[in-house]
């Protein structure tokens, strides 16, 4: 690349030669004013408004206008003798962070090549200071006559010079801003978010211009002698915008087509709907409900799994499974109870039988023994009168 300036980086005390290289390059197809009669092509002459006779470039010199009219010459040799420190040197004044540096600023870009070997270590001394602080260095320059502000950074392995505007040369925003208070809605912000997220990122290097590719077609069909058929002109919508909702949901849907997003389900474009507060609160009922719904489901799960074993009043064991099981029993070890206490009043029962039956024996004995005593005594009664009947 043909280097435009020739100087040296002033880093405090070290002083770096450089050469400044444009850093980009304009590739917009330029035109030629014509004759639309014959063809013929319009050139611009310098003439001389006193005289009217044209002059050459050596004949033409610089002047300042003053407010009455009056030209005031300038010439080169003028503006050498002037005390310019930056006439061939970047000098370096402060290291900023790089946010601190509008982007409104930003002009044209530079870059600093090293120029000659011994400025290879002092060039890669600033540079590798410039990385590790992460700051970018302000400076002044002059180039084409006039001092000029630059912003210094690294690009690769390349320190990279930015011509900035001065402070004064940025014009306020004033009169730019929508006037009147105008409210913007949660369902609109949600709508351009979804709009920003299905844009998402670009590759910068996959960008171009369309509209130069289209003029050099154009150009070359009409060398051609070929007949170029005029584009389909795109709605814009002159600008108006009715319902923007509505428009935002189709610009959704225009940006998901172009970037081939499937929506779910068929494979069709998913609708875009404008988010509602309500439609949060349904859903996390419904979260809440289906929390709930396996919750209870992992409780009866859970109750089936675990058994329980124990004796009833009666002596039987008894095995049983989940809380719904141990509820369904509870009338079970109702009817428990009941031949329980059926149980104590045929054991009741039996006692009394046996009590009549030993009171039964006791009274049959009592009347044995009776009977024999009484016996007994008859017959010691008889022997006597035996004993006188025979005597």
């Amino acid at each position: 690349m043909r280097s435009i300036w020739n100087g040296a980086i002033s880093f405090g005390l070290v002083s770096i030669p450089i050469k400044l290289v444009n850093a980009t390059e304009n590739h917009s197809i330029s035109f030629r004013q014509i004759h639309l009669a014959d063809g013929g092509r319009i050139r611009y002459r310098k003439v001389c408004e006193l005289d009217e006779e044209e002059v050459s470039g050596g004949e033409i010199g610089k002047a300042y206008e003053d407010a009455d009219g009056t030209m005031i010459p300038i010439t080169d040799e003028d503006l050498a003798q002037l005390p310019l420190p930056t006439a061939k040197t970047i000098e370096i004044v402060a290291f900023v962070p790089a946010d601190r540096i509008d982007p409104l600023q930003m002009d044209a870009a530079y870059y600093l090549s090293a120029n000659g070997v011994p400025a290879a270590k002092p060039y890669t001394l600033l540079r590798e200071a410039l990385k590790r602080s992460n700051r970018v260095a302000v400076a002044k320059y002059a180039l084409r006559g006039r001092e000029r502000l630059g912003m210094l950074r690294v690009v690769d392995d390349v320190i990279a010079m930015h011509g900035l505007l001065w402070p004064d040369e940025i014009r306020a925003p004033q009169d730019a801003a929508p006037e009147g208070d105008i409210t913007v809605r949660d369902a609109e912000l949600d709508l351009a978010d979804a709009l920003m997220d299905t844009l998402g990122e670009v590759d910068m290097d996959s960008l171009h211009d369309d509209y130069r590719e289209a003029v050099e077609e154009l150009v070359a069909a009409k060398a051609a002698g070929e007949t170029v058929l005029p584009a389909e002109p795109e709605d814009t919508g002159d600008g108006k915008v009715i319902d923007l909702i509505a428009a935002l949901e189709n610009s959704v849907r225009a940006a998901r087509k172009s970037r081939n997003v499937e929506g779910a389900g068929d494979g069709g474009m998913a609708d875009v709907h404008p988010i509602k507060k309500t439609s949060s609160k349904t859903s996390g009922k419904t979260a809440q409900t289906t929390e709930a719904e396996q919750t209870t489901k992992a409780e009866q799960t859970t109750g089936t799994e675990k058994k329980t074993t124990h004796r009833t009043p009666t002596g039987k064991t008894v095995t049983r499974s989940g809380s719904s099981t141990a509820k369904k029993s509870a009338p079970k070890s109702t009817g428990a109870k009941k031949s329980t206490s059926t149980a104590k009043k045929s054991a009741g029962s039996r006692t009394t039988a046996k009590k009549s039956t030993t009171k039964t024996a006791t009274k049959t004995a009592t009347k044995k023994r009776t009977s024999s005593s009484s016996g007994g005594t008859t017959a010691k009664k008889t022997a006597p009168s035996r004993k006188r009947t025979s005597a």
